[in-house]
C-alpha cells in the first residue's frame, strides 16, 4: 500500500470502526496536561523537594503564589473540560462549577499536607532500611502514589469524572501501583516497595495500616444488569480495619470482606472471607489458618518456624 493508501484506509476505519473514535466531541483533558498537574500538586504539598534549585523561607512565598495560580489555572481547565465531557443537567455552568470544584479542592491542600506527613511518618518508622526523611520523600514510591491518591480522591468525591482517574494512573504508569481514586484510607499508610500493588475503587483502609508488593484489595465478583453489563456503584472490594499488616501477595476479595482491626495477613494469603479483630491468617502447608494474635505478637514475630516464612518479610 502506498502512503496515500493507508491515509484513506484509516479514514475509512474511523468512519466504520466505532466506539474508539472521539470526533466532533467535547475537548478531553490531555494527557501532558494532567501529568504536568500532578507533577507539580507534588511540589505543593512538598515545597523545596522537588526543585531544581534550593528553595529559601525569603523565597517560598512568591514561589507557591505563582505554582498555585498555575495548578488552580489547569485543574479548573482539566476539571471543566471533563464536566463536559460528562454533561448532565446541573443549572450552573461546567465553567462556574469548575471554579468552585478547583476552588474546594486547592483549599484543602493544607489538610492533604497534614496527612501526607504521617504517610512519610509511617514509612520511616516502617522500614529500617531507611536513614533519613528526605530518602523516603525523594526516592520512595509510595509517596507519589498515596499523595497523589488522596489529591484525586478529593476530586472523586466532589463528582468530577475522567480527571480523578488520569492523576492516579500518572501515580501507576511511575510506581507500579494501582490505588483508585474512589478508595478512602485512613492515616498513616505505608506501602513498602509498592510494585504490584492494586486497590479498589470502595475499599476502605483504616489508620496505621501498612501493606507490601503485590498486595490485592479487589472484587471477587460483580453485578450485571439485564442486558450483562456491570452494575456501578456497588460496594465490591473489602474494608480493612486499623493497626493492620498486609504481607507480599496476598489477595482480598470481596465487599463484604473485613480485616478486623490489629490484624495480619500473611504473605500469599488468599481471602474471600472476613477475619475478626486481634487475628492473624497464614497458610500452613496448603492449609489457611485463621487464629487469634497471641498477646505479644506483632507482625515481624514468630512462635513457629513453619509460621515465619508468612510475614516475617522486613527487607
Amino acid at each position: 500500500m502506498t502512503f496515500d493508501d493507508t491515509l484513506q484506509a484509516l479514514l475509512r476505519s474511523y468512519a466504520t470502526e466505532g466506539g474508539i473514535n472521539h470526533l466532533d466531541g467535547s475537548n478531553l483533558p490531555s494527557e501532558a496536561s494532567v501529568n504536568r498537574l500532578a507533577s507539580d500538586v507534588m511540589h505543593l504539598l512538598f515545597p523545596g523537594y522537588f526543585e531544581t534549585e534550593p528553595l529559601t523561607r525569603d523565597a517560598v512565598r512568591e514561589h507557591t503564589r505563582r505554582r498555585l495560580v498555575s495548578v488552580h489555572e489547569r485543574l479548573r481547565n482539566d476539571v471543566e473540560k471533563s464536566l463536559r465531557f460528562a454533561g448532565g443537567g446541573d443549572t450552573a455552568s461546567p465553567a462556574e462549577r469548575a471554579s468552585a470544584i478547583a476552588d474546594a479542592v486547592l483549599a484543602r491542600l493544607p489538610e492533604l499536607r497534614r496527612i501526607v506527613q504521617t504517610d512519610v511518618q509511617a514509612a520511616y518508622a516502617g522500614d529500617p532500611a531507611t536513614r533519613h526523611v528526605e530518602e523516603i520523600i525523594l526516592a520512595y514510591p509510595c509517596v507519589l502514589v498515596v499523595s497523589l491518591q488522596r489529591f484525586a480522591h478529593e476530586l472523586y468525591r466532589l463528582g468530577v469524572p475522567l480527571l480523578p482517574r488520569m492523576i492516579t494512573e500518572y501515580a501507576h504508569e511511575r510506581t507500579g501501583t494501582d490505588i483508585h481514586p474512589g478508595a478512602r484510607i485512613g492515616e498513616y499508610f505505608f506501602i513498602d516497595h509498592c510494585t504490584g500493588v492494586v486497590i479498589g475503587e470502595t475499599a476502605t483502609i483504616g489508620h496505621h495500616v501498612k501493606i507490601y508488593q503485590g498486595v490485592t484489595l479487589g472484587a471477587k465478583s460483580f453485578e450485571v444488569d439485564a442486558e450483562g453489563n456491570p452494575v456501578k456503584g456497588v460496594k465490591r472490594h473489602p474494608d480493612v480495619g486499623d493497626h493492620v499488616t498486609i504481607y507480599a501477595h496476598a489477595t482480598i476479595l470481596g465487599g463484604d470482606t473485613r480485616i478486623g482491626t490489629h490484624s495480619i495477613v500473611g504473605a500469599n494469603v488468599w481471602l474471600l472471607e472476613s477475619i475478626p479483630d486481634n487475628s492473624i491468617a497464614y497458610y500452613r502447608n496448603e492449609n489457611l489458618v485463621v487464629r487469634s494474635r497471641k498477646k505479644r505478637e506483632t507482625a515481624v514475630e514468630s512462635r513457629k518456624q513453619d509460621e515465619l516464612q508468612a510475614w516475617n518479610w522486613s527487607i
